[in-house]
């Protein structure tokens, strides 16, 4: 937005995003619990805010393997209920704003409280990497802890029954276990996004196949059994890359158009392409899940 040259209060523009993208729930392929959680959290008490005098969770965080989708979920939410969406990224908030982060941190939810007000909509705050905001960057002692420390004040300024805003936050991370209490007190709905299961896989598979051609002997399905523990991002990349290999191939060979990919592409590139997550890290998620997952 516009600074003012006197109080200065934008945010540098490279940290806050706020545009969407142009996601629905209908995009997201599977995850149906995840969307359930987040429908029960936000959705239904944005439409009807008389049927919840209890108030309704303002902190949502979820938490996952990297490339599972937690920054799609997040933007489709804030399409479904029509809201102002600002992402943040916390580990450049913490490299790029050094001195000035717990100053920008207030900013930030300032502006979304003003922007509420004003167009009469819901914000959404989107903080990827969570994590980060507590992590040591600043060279200035004790600057990280006034950042944590500042952040979790504008949480608690959330839920001030006096104030009517509608604010939310949604914060992602890959690593919940370096979260502590006070995080985690905040964030009241705690949601597991995990990697994608047989079905998503099939999915995930036929949307990025539908753009190119593949052989008719191309079974899906035994693709999607093939890729057990592989990221939506990861199945994304192996469909790119068996295309990359036809169209490579029809360059060398100076032919017209490249020819389909048949099974045998794919289980090259699974040969040389492993998973993007280790076994292990799940089950610390789903060790961690068991602790702390609040739906």
């Amino acid at each position: 937005g516009p600074i003012d040259p006197f109080t200065n209060t934008s945010p540098p523009e490279e940290v806050v995003i706020t545009e969407k993208p142009k996601v629905s729930f209908k995009d997201i392929v599977g995850l149906d619990d995840v969307k359930e959680a987040l429908r029960e959290a936000i959705i239904y008490p944005t439409k009807r805010p008389d049927l919840f005098p209890l108030g309704w969770p303002r902190g949502i965080l979820l938490y996952g393997p990297p490339g599972c989708g937690k920054t799609m979920i997040a933007a489709a939410v804030a399409n479904e209920i029509d809201s102002i969406f600002m992402q943040l990224d916390a580990a450049s908030v913490m490299s790029k704003w050094l001195g000035e982060a717990e100053k920008n941190v207030a900013n930030v939810f300032k502006m979304a409280r003003e922007e509420s007000k004003k167009q009469n909509k819901p914000a959404i705050i989107f903080i990827d990497q969570l994590d980060a905001l507590l992590g040591v960057y600043s060279t200035e002692v004790g600057g990280e802890a006034r950042v944590r420390n500042q952040f979790l004040k504008e949480m608690d300024g959330l839920l001030d029954k006096s104030e009517n805003y509608k604010v939310y936050v949604i914060g992602a991370t890959n690593k919940p276990w370096r979260l502590d209490e006070a995080f985690l007190r905040r964030f009241q709905k705690r949601i597991y996004v995990p990697l994608p299961d047989y079905e998503q896989r099939l999915s995930l598979f036929k949307y990025y196949t539908s753009k190119i051609k593949l052989d008719t002997e191309v079974s899906l399905e035994e693709l999607a059994k093939l890729t057990e523990g592989y990221t939506a991002s990861d199945i994304r990349d192996i469909v790119q890359a068996a295309h990359i290999k036809v169209v490579k191939e029809m360059f060398k060979n100076n032919l017209g158009e490249p020819r389909t990919i048949t099974l045998q592409d794919f289980k090259d590139i699974l040969k040389v392409r492993m998973p993007s997550v280790n076994p292990e890290l799940i089950k610390a998620y789903e060790a961690w899940t068991e602790k702390f997952k609040a739906l």
